[in-house]
């Protein structure tokens, strides 16, 4: 099942809308990472300086604070921002800076060892943008950056004509393609696993005929806000049924029952849309309502009653109300034990209408 799935996910090319949302997610989860990576470079950069600098002789120099600074200070903007469009922007002048520190650091070094530090700064610096969440136009121009900056044949004794240099040309041209084609299948596979998740966990917490939350996902929304919400105002419990589905489903058809589901899932979308809601079972739905006064939830549910009850249709239907306040130390369980019992009062006292359990 599970490869069915994948095989349908790869088949479907995401939209724009879903790229971006996936990119912003990815970002999110990688940043501690993103950090890390930063931190270490300015750390290496920095050890590589001071060893040339003092070991080498070559003295720590103004520039090189500079660099360290504005080093620093780009790690300071990439933690505070929280947008990935804005990190790829980043991350292009963390490259630009430090490709250029790792250049200046290398002209400290005899000449003969110019072309494989260069290389080696190169293969750093492009293996560590390879694992980051960069879009594909922020990888590739990283990567020219860094061999325009590390260039291992400007300013240095190596030439093409030269069996050194066309090993030289060789090594960079494949470590190119290696980090680039890694990069791109990466970024596919994390993409493709985000899209199965996101496909998974919709099957699983949303009911696939009224598009609402489905009970597992009801229990799940509705048990956090009643453990850990607080209790500045009551929390409610609404069981909602609809009147004679039974009827409409042996008068009319199993397809005109689900049009009658589907629109009185939208009816309670659009009245509960700010609090959870979902479909529990067969005509039956519920929704929590956290932090309203008795008074607001009366409204709420007269407006409901109302608008099943009005919506024009060529099969017009409507709906009993069992609502129940949540007590202090109550479980989930237990108040729909009693919304469950003033929804039989509904049902038995005229229905389409609403009834608050009376202790």
């Amino acid at each position: 099942m599970l490869k069915t799935i994948e095989a349908e996910v790869l088949k479907k090319h995401p939209s724009p809308a879903l790229q971006r949302e996936f990119a912003q997610h990815d970002f999110e989860r990688l940043k501690p990472f993103c950090l890390l990576v930063y931190g270490a470079s300015i750390s290496i950069w920095l050890a590589f300086n001071l060893i040339v600098s003092f070991p080498g002789q070559q003295g720590f120099t103004f520039y090189s604070m500079i660099f360290l600074s504005v080093l620093v200070i780009n790690l300071l903007v990439l933690a505070f921002n929280r947008r990935v469009r804005y990190f790829q922007w980043i991350n292009l002048a963390f490259v630009s800076i430090i490709a250029t520190g790792i250049r200046l650091v290398i002209e400290g070094l005899p000449m003969v060892l110019h072309p494989g530090w260069l290389i080696l700064g190169a293969s750093t610096i492009l293996y560590s943008a390879s694992v980051l969440p960069l879009s594909r136009w922020s990888f590739v121009t990283a990567l020219l950056i860094t061999w325009g900056v590390l260039n291992p044949f400007y300013l240095t004794e190596t030439s093409l004509l030269e069996v050194k240099g066309t090993m030289v040309l060789f090594y960079a041209v494949f470590l190119s393609a290696l980090t680039l084609y890694s990069f791109l299948k990466l970024r596919q596979l994390k993409l493709s696993n985000y899209i199965m998740a996101k496909l998974l966990l919709e099957q699983a917490y949303v009911d696939p005929l009224t598009e609402i939350p489905n009970r597992r996902s009801f229990m799940t929304s509705a048990g956090q806000k009643l453990d850990h919400q607080p209790r500045t105002h009551d929390h409610y419990l609404a069981m909602i049924d609809i009147d004679n589905f039974k009827k409409v489903n042996d008068v009319y058809g199993h397809d005109i029952g689900d049009e009658v589901l589907k629109r009185v899932a939208q009816d309670i979308k659009g009245v509960m849309v700010d609090f959870d809601y979902a479909r529990l079972g067969g005509e039956e739905f519920g929704i929590y309502l956290a932090g309203v006064r008795h008074d607001d939830v009366e409204q709420l549910a007269a407006l409901l009653c109302r608008r099943v009850r009005e919506e024009p249709s060529q099969h017009p239907v409507t709906i009993s109300i069992g609502l129940a306040r949540v007590e202090d130390g109550e479980t989930l369980n237990q108040a729909m034990i009693k919304a469950d019992q003033a929804l039989y009062e509904s049902k038995h006292t005229g229905k389409d209408r609403f009834t608050f359990h009376v202790p």
